[in-house]
């Protein structure tokens, strides 16, 4: 879809009937800044208006506006996603939940928080955490990262492991419909099973079938500073099969982490620190349970790693020198990006294929010529392989190109998925039908088309309508 200079002139006209100027974005250098998200090799046009919303009611106005002059909308947060999925279309309406950040109820008796989508998942962390609360899920974005981001893709993060994903801890959401309508999902009770679940059917739907304006998320009782530590392998196929000894030992750490050679020496470099970059894989751990627990727990997972081959194991002995290492985790992305530009995969494989995928990643780096690091949640299965390599360089960008296509079938040969929590967006889109199939498409289709029959959310996104 894409609008004439007489329809954009209509078009923001009628937005601005039903909202504040400073909701209103329009002049063409801020519309820049909206483009896109942090993903490359995805296409981006340029939005004619974008929608500050402060509350639901501009959301409203907005969907409202957008469906009676049959104008594309796209949603967007902090624009920190990595598949392209809040990238404009030419003459679209972006629909900004930045500014929607209050907290808009702590109970600390029953443990949930209703907040706007706009908070950063890191502030929110924060702020539950002054009452003695938790909320668990962590991507290594969470600084800049908001909830409605996370929501978007049902992101997971650091502690997954052992704590699970973002759509473990959504009790309810308020979407507005494509029609501008109003849904209210869930409840705010411990239990409850009226009706389809449809609070889980908005959780990763990647703004395709309505705009997230407000979440009940539930709450866990803070967990005690964790112990931490960390061994070293000479091989990634020695940490793989660590990680496949501890899930099989029934043993749940809190954090379980992995960065192969080329992570850790970018993670060194960016810290300027003494990181290990002559071994072949290191693998982070954390427990957080109660007292001697935590200890035996990080012991014994200290215990098998040694049996698989671990050169060394390490505990942390302060905890400057455990959030050193945590920080060496979740700097890696940045990292690599001192490098070159970064093209950044998201696969997830069964745990006993870990190995199988960073060596298979290492052969096509190898193959092709490239910088590929390996980084990510050990402990579910979820890897970023980051595909390092110039852009003014056409041959290097057509290989980094190939490579993250590689890594995306070596991913599903070994009964993996093509997202563990970026989400499809633009960059995963051709993969998706391969990896569901074409029943499963047809019900993605039908249930788009119930929700938003005349597809102006966010399409192009996901998947192509039929």
């Amino acid at each position: 879809m894409s609008l004439t200079s007489t329809d954009a002139g209509t078009l923001v006209a009628a937005l601005a009937a039903g909202l504040p100027a400073e909701a209103l974005v329009t002049d063409p250098d801020l519309l820049e800044s909206y483009r896109y998200d942090r993903a490359q090799f995805c296409p981006a046009g340029v939005p004619a208006a974008v929608v500050l919303a402060r509350e639901t009611a501009h959301v409203q106005h907005a969907l409202r506006t957008a469906t009676s002059l049959r104008v594309p909308v796209v949603p967007q947060g902090a624009r920190s996603g990595l598949s392209g999925a809040a990238n404009a279309i030419d003459g679209c309406v972006v629909v900004s939940t930045e500014k929607m950040r209050r907290i808009r109820q702590l109970d600390v008796g029953n443990r949930f928080v209703v907040t706007q989508p706009g908070i950063y998942n890191a502030e929110l962390s924060r702020a539950v955490a002054e009452h003695g609360l938790f909320y668990p899920p962590d991507p290594s974005s969470w600084e800049f990262c908001s909830i409605g981001g996370n929501l978007s893709t049902n992101s997971g993060g650091l502690c997954c492991v052992k704590y699970g994903v973002t759509t473990d801890y959504v009790l309810g959401l308020e979407v507005v419909l494509a029609s501008g309508e109003v849904l209210r999902t869930g409840r705010r009770t411990v239990k409850g099973v009226a009706g389809y679940d449809l609070t889980r059917l908005f959780v990763g739907s990647e703004g395709t079938l309505g705009i997230i304006t407000e979440a009940t998320l539930s709450l866990r009782p803070a967990a005690g500073r964790p112990r931490t530590a960390a061994a070293l392998f000479a091989s990634a196929r020695d940490a793989g099969a660590t990680v496949a000894a501890v899930v099989e030992s029934g043993l749940v750490p809190s954090l379980l982490e992995i960065m192969d050679r080329t992570s850790l020496r970018a993670s060194s470099a960016h810290l300027r620190a003494d990181l290990p970059g002559d071994c072949g894989a290191m693998l982070v751990w954390q427990s957080d349970s109660p007292g001697e627990t935590a200890v035996e727990e990080v012991e014994r997972i200290g215990r098998v790693a040694s049996a698989c081959g671990a050169t060394q194991v390490i505990e942390a002995e302060d905890p400057a020198e455990a959030e050193l290492l945590l920080a060496a985790r979740r700097t890696v992305l940045t990292a690599l990006e001192a490098l070159g530009t970064t093209l950044i995969d998201d696969v997830a494989v069964p745990r006993t294929r870990l190995a199988d995928l960073i060596e298979g990643v290492q052969a096509i780096a190898e193959r092709r010529g490239l910088v590929i690091g390996v980084v990510g949640h050990a402990g579910d299965g979820n890897m970023h392989p980051t595909v390092v390599f110039d852009p003014a360089d056409p041959v290097a960008t057509e290989h980094a190109r190939s490579a993250f296509g590689e890594i995306m079938d070596l991913g599903l040969e070994l009964g993996g998925t093509i997202t563990g929590e970026h989400g499809v967006g633009v960059l995963k889109r051709r993969w998706l039908e391969r990896e569901a199939g074409a029943v499963s498409m047809a019900v993605h289709r039908a249930v788009k088309a119930a929700l938003d029959p005349l597809g102006i959310l966010n399409p192009g996104k996901v998947f192509d309508p039929a």
